[in-house]
């Protein structure tokens, strides 16, 4: 499976939309995790918990879309994007989305 950022994909030619396809996750972190990165807000830096749940959930919801992509017959993902919202304290939704799409090899 192809998945781009771009709207097309080079030395291919698009030769059928098959529709949007998304997938997404919400997912939080437990509690110690919390107070943990409550004390580095305080220091300062990077909170790598909240990095590793933000990478983890993000290669999900890729998956997830990809998987929405392989059942509609697509040979790639086209004008991928992500996108986040906060569900509530502590949790959030990452969301991955783009248009499934048929390719042709350029001649």
């Amino acid at each position: 499976m192809i998945v781009v950022t771009t709207d097309f994909v080079p030395g291919y030619e698009i030769v059928e939309t098959l529709g949007i396809v998304a997938g997404s996750i919400v997912n939080s972190k437990h509690l110690g995790k919390d107070i943990e990165a409550a004390f580095k807000t305080l220091a300062g830096g990077e909170i790598k918990s909240y990095t590793e749940l933000l990478v983890e959930s993000r290669n999900i919801a890729l998956k997830r879309m990809i998987s929405e992509a392989e059942k509609l017959g697509a040979d790639a993902v086209v004008g991928v994007r992500f996108g986040s919202s906060s569900v509530m304290q502590s949790a959030a939704e990452i969301l991955a989305y783009g248009t499934a799409v048929r390719l042709k090899k350029k001649e």
